[in-house]
């Protein structure tokens, strides 16, 4: 038995989408426990986009997602973070419930835990992979040992098309203005991901 998270940050749903494929990937792996869970908005967020209908919608369409907590994490033995980009890194409520968690951090408590990373950006250069790289500085800090998406695992990376995927993660592109789906290979990658990320938290809790 493993047990994966799927911890995630989504404004305009993009990531909750990608998230869900995660998820279900990993939920695939024989003996694998999944729950999907969301990091808190900000109050000040909620005010200031009250008046967007797109944001409005894809928080409702959330509120049956439990918010994320320090217990799911110490629960976890492979952990998906699901992190949009602002501007090439993670958005602030990432950020804020990473630095809560510094007294797991100080007891080691994700030492050895298996993770991984995937985004959404509005335009094909946005930040997929950097957000993913500079990502995972404090996924390092914290011991967790990362799992990417390789080629071998994952052709659709090998395209001149706008889609998302890279050997760092699975992505999307959500479009300048949020419109746009993920595509269907993005969902395929994203489930890959969570296949993988599961088979290694069950190789590591062996």
């Amino acid at each position: 038995m493993a047990k994966v998270l799927v911890p995630y940050y989504s404004a305009y749903g993009h990531i909750y989408e990608m998230a869900k494929a995660v998820a279900k990937g990993a939920e695939e792996v024989e003996g694998t426990e999944v729950k999907l869970v969301k990091i808190p908005e900000f109050d000040v967020v909620k005010q200031a986009m009250s008046s967007q209908d797109a944001y409005v919608q894809a928080q409702d369409n959330q509120d049956d997602v439990a918010e994320a907590t320090h217990d799911d994490l110490r629960w976890a033995e492979g952990i998906a973070w699901g992190i949009p980009t602002r501007y090439g890194s993670m958005p602030a409520q990432m950020k804020q419930f990473l630095d809560s968690a510094g007294g797991l951090w100080a007891n080691g408590e994700l030492e050895g835990k298996a993770t991984s990373i995937f985004t959404s950006t509005g335009s094909v250069h946005g930040g997929q992979e950097t957000t993913i790289i500079t990502s995972l500085i404090p996924m390092l800090h914290f011991g967790m040992i990362f799992v990417g998406l390789p080629y071998g695992e994952n052709p659709e990376q090998l395209t001149t098309d706008g889609i998302g995927g890279s050997p760092y993660g699975a992505s999307t592109i959500s479009g300048p203005d949020g419109s746009a789906s993920p595509d269907e290979r993005d969902f395929v990658m994203a489930k890959r991901l969570g296949a993988r990320l599961a088979k290694v938290a069950h190789k590591l809790n062996q």
